[in-house]
């Protein structure tokens, strides 16, 4: 991200949780905050303070573990001028473009070749998706972002 941006952007850590309801109390306890949005085996917290977008995914035997890390940014422009950044760099990056991903409709692009193989990714989200599944826990399959092959829609793997 260049070091004069005028665009605020918002650090995102994705886990994945054995049990959605015990990791929602738990994390809306320790940052004071309940989620922004709450669907099938999926939370999304956008906590100010410190300014982080915490996402749970529920993914029974791997709670615990990473599922990915990545970068809020405002608007496509700034996924682009990212990109380019990196591109400059010799980054590669896998683009994903007006895609359906964690509930929402995205532009972004994930970053290859990091040192441990960490998924990163740098995205700006276009709008709500399935908002009438808000308040539902209970684990459908839904969610997306996990290991499982069946219950993932695959925009994360």
């Amino acid at each position: 991200m260049p070091t004069t941006a005028s665009w605020t952007s918002r650090l995102q850590l994705a886990l994945n949780v054995d049990d959605i309801d015990q990791a929602v109390e738990f994390y809306s306890a320790l940052f004071d905050t309940k989620p922004a949005k709450l669907r099938p085996g999926y939370a999304n917290f956008a906590i100010d303070q410190p300014p982080l977008k915490l996402i749970l995914f529920e993914n029974p035997g791997q709670g615990g573990s990473l599922n990915h890390l990545g970068v809020e940014v405002p608007t496509t422009d700034d996924v682009d001028a990212v990109q380019r950044r990196l591109a400059d760099h010799g980054l590669a990056s896998v683009d994903e473009r007006d895609t359906t991903c964690c509930y929402a409709k995205q532009d972004k692009f994930w970053v290859e070749g990091a040192p441990n193989d960490e998924r990163w990714e740098f995205y700006t989200v276009l709008a709500d998706d399935q908002s009438e599944l808000e308040g539902q826990t209970a684990s459908t399959g839904a969610a997306c972002c996990t290991d499982d092959a069946e219950s993932s829609s695959g925009c994360c793997a």
